[in-house]
């Protein structure tokens, strides 16, 4: 573990960092870990990834509402990035007192002047000399006077003060991997930053590891894949040293229950993915919901989605903290919209199945999920390499198969958003099938995610409004575009989403009729926010396209000429 300090003067001359600081007016109050663990007692910020802890993604502002939505319009841009024709942004923007933090794909930090309304200045940014490499930045944290970003290659967490753009401390997280990366965007807990390790599908043995705010210092990691001899690592049932490679990654935010003191965290796949007999058995602790001590890292519970995955089912994405009642008792449950086509909701305490319905109109990997254990209804513990269905397993006489969802889901990266005002969770889902065949030449080769997959349908998506403590899908409305955005759900009774054809919408939250929308020529990968600058509500969202997003559209032929720019687009009345 490295800790490096940088001075200002190394700043000015070198080092691979450049910021240019202007006159910011009044400096802004710590962000203390009381502001984050009360985030909604400042509706008109986003000072988190998913704006809060519970990761609803819901908005208490409502100047911008139902009545009044047919006024927003653009009230500024700003270019970010646009050093690449690959470049893409998925960057969930930060918002705090007017400024806007916002992180491109190569770890490049800005801060934004968004206090006027007409007009986004650039006041500082801070640059962490990555490589140009293909990978995806979803964010920042906030957190005392800093501005914590991810850097990749070497893998690295820095710390920014967020009124000078001068960088307070940087610190080494690798492991001797040489692929690990980071993508996820940090969670600020207590005195600690969390995060999630990426890179499994380059044969990376990822990780969770917390970090202290104050200096950088490495305070626990703990890997996903258990080593020899360590509990979970009899489900590793391979003579091939599977586990050194086996992935878990964990490249989507997670949350965190300030009652109970634990974070929630999705978990990858298992590599390689495209040939489960490489790796018989379960493969603890992929595509698992995990609890975690943020203090010392000590797993709590986990629930693992599908063991011995071989479909690429990451279930990294979203996990939802949302109290109700259930069957006339209270609840305190963790719902998520699995990439594999149901919605799940688990008792946060302990992780024991409440409810799980498919929310995706088309499965056949499973016939089923069982309502008390929370796995397919096919699970076999004595089974080496599953069968569930048997209409989408792979075999050596057959290892071409038609998968439904495709692997790319349902839900996946893209954060769903639960609404306090109407009770449902709205689930950005892609609403295809995909062809998929087993590769265990791959391997042999070096390669642990083997593209042996082929759209055959055209990709469209649904947004799904369904209930998370029955599982009822109330309403859905279809796109003949992609949906890679995610959703944003507000007290003004809106649900705002962007698709790839560059398409920003706003949805009635009841009905789901479309009441608002604008094309700005340019796809979005990211999610929306809103935040308040000068009394006024404002929505944000990044466009730029990742090159997987890109390849989409192979069966969409009116979006193939659609250029790419990475640009902050700011919408108001």
């Amino acid at each position: 573990m490295r800790t490096r300090h940088v001075s200002l003067r190394n700043l000015l001359l070198g080092g691979g960092f450049i910021f240019a600081a202007f006159g910011t007016g009044a400096f802004a109050a710590d962000v203390t870990p009381d502001r984050l663990a009360n985030a909604d007692k400042e509706p008109g910020n986003w000072l988190m990834n998913h704006r809060t802890y519970d990761a609803q993604r819901y908005s208490p502002l409502d100047k911008i509402n139902k009545a009044n939505i047919k006024g927003l319009k653009l009230a500024y841009a700003v270019a970010i990035g646009g050093t690449s024709v690959n470049e893409n942004l998925e960057a969930t923007p930060l918002a705090e007192d007017g400024f806007l933090y916002v992180v491109d794909q190569w770890g490049v930090l800005y801060k934004i002047d968004a206090r006027s309304g007409d007009a986004g200045r650039i006041v500082w940014r801070m640059d962490p000399g990555q490589e140009k490499t293909a990978d995806a930045n979803r964010g920042a944290a906030l957190w005392g006077k800093f501005v914590i970003t991810m850097a990749n290659y070497p893998a690295r967490m820095i710390a920014t003060d967020k009124e000078t753009g001068k960088v307070a401390w940087e610190t080494s997280l690798g492991d001797g991997q040489a692929n690990l990366e980071f993508t996820a965007a940090p969670l600020a807990v207590k005195d600690k930053i969390v995060i999630g390790a990426s890179g499994g599908d380059k044969g990376v043995r990822d990780f969770i590891a917390a970090v202290d705010a104050a200096t950088g210092k490495l305070a626990w990691r703990n890997y996903v894949i258990p080593a020899p001899g360590e509990p979970g690592s009899e489900t590793w049932k391979d003579k091939n040293n599977a586990w050194q490679t086996g992935g878990g990654a964990m490249w989507v935010t997670g949350s965190y229950d300030v009652a109970t003191n634990q974070v929630l965290w999705g978990t990858g796949n298992p590599i390689p993915w495209s040939d489960p007999y490489y790796r018989p058995g379960d493969n603890l602790f992929t595509a698992s919901l995990i609890s975690w001590n943020p203090d010392s890292g000590k797993m709590n519970w986990y629930h693992q989605y599908i063991p011995g995955d071989m479909w690429d089912y990451d279930e990294e994405g979203s996990h939802i903290l949302i109290d109700g009642v259930v069957d006339g008792q209270p609840r305190r449950i963790v719902t998520h919209a699995a990439r594999n086509g149901f919605l799940y909701s688990f008792e946060r305490a302990n992780g024991q199945t409440v409810m799980t319905k498919p929310y995706v109109a088309r499965v056949n990997w499973t016939k089923g999920i069982d309502q008390k254990t929370g796995k397919p209804v096919e699970y076999d513990p004595n089974r080496d390499v599953q069968v569930y269905s048997g209409q989408q397993n792979y075999t050596r006489a057959e290892p071409t198969k038609t998968l439904c969802p495709s692997m790319s889901g349902g839900n996946n990266y893209f954060p769903p958003s639960y609404s306090k005002k109407t009770g449902l969770i709205y689930i950005p889902s892609m609403s295809m099938c995909n062809e998929v065949t087993m590769d265990q030449e791959a391997i042999k080769n070096g390669i642990y995610f083997s593209r042996t997959f082929k759209n055959t349908e055209r990709n469209e998506s649904d947004i799904v409004a369904a209930d998370p403590l029955t599982g009822e899908v109330k309403k859905k409305v279809h796109s003949v575009f992609p949906n890679v955005s995610g959703v944003l759900s507000t007290a003004g009774g809106l649900v705002f989403t962007g698709y790839i054809d560059g398409t920003l919408v706003a949805y009635d939250d009841a009905s789901l009729d479309t009441l608002w929308k604008i094309n700005v020529g340019t796809g979005f990968n990211a999610p929306p926010i809103t935040f308040e600058a000068g009394g006024k509500q404002y929505v944000a969202i990044l466009s730029g396209l990742s090159r997987q997003s890109k390849g989409r559209l192979a069966l969409t032929p009116e979006l193939r000429e659609m250029r790419n720019q990475t640009m902050l687009f700011v919408f108001g009345l």
